[in-house]
C-alpha cells in the first residue's frame, strides 16, 4: 500500500516560516507528482503547489506565488514545501497527495480530481 506521511507542521506568527516534509513510502516519485493542498476549518480542500515526477515542473496557487517553493529530493523520497511570509489565512491542515505520472513526466495539478492518493495531514496554525 502506497504510503505518504506528512511533517513539519506547527505552530508560528505571521511572517514566520515552516518547512513541510512529504515523505513517500512504498513507491517512488520518479512515476509520481505530488501535490500539496489545504483545508482551513468549514472551508473546502483547495490545492497548494505542486511538482511533476520529473521534478522539472512545478505550479503555485496564486495565493501562495511568491511565498512558498516546493521542492523534492529523490534519493530521501521525499517532497518540501517551504512556506515563508506566513499568514493568519495559510492556517490549515496540509496534506500531501500523489498522482501517477510516467516517469519524467512535467505535468502536475492542483486539482483534488486528479489525485489518487492522500497523506492524513499535517496542521499549521499562524497565529500571535
Amino acid at each position: 500500500q502506497l504510503q505518504l506521511v506528512e511533517s513539519g507542521g506547527g505552530w508560528v506568527q505571521p511572517g514566520g516560516s515552516l518547512r513541510l516534509s512529504c515523505a513517500a513510502s512504498r513507491f517512488t516519485l520518479d512515476y509520481y507528482a505530488i501535490g500539496w493542498f489545504r483545508q482551513a476549518p468549514g472551508k473546502e480542500r483547495e490545492g497548494v503547489s505542486c511538482i511533476s515526477s520529473s521534478g522539472g515542473s512545478t505550479d503555485y496557487a496564486d495565493s501562495v506565488k511568491g511565498r512558498f517553493t516546493i521542492s523534492k529530493d529523490n534519493a530521501k523520497n521525499t517532497v518540501y514545501l517551504q512556506m515563508n511570509s506566513l499568514k493568519p489565512e495559510d492556517a490549515a491542515v496540509y496534506y500531501c497527495a500523489a498522482t501517477r505520472y510516467d516517469w519524467g513526466s512535467q505535468v502536475c495539478g492542483l486539482s483534488i480530481s486528479v489525485v489518487q492518493y492522500w497523506g492524513k495531514g499535517t496542521l499549521v496554525t499562524v497565529s500571535s
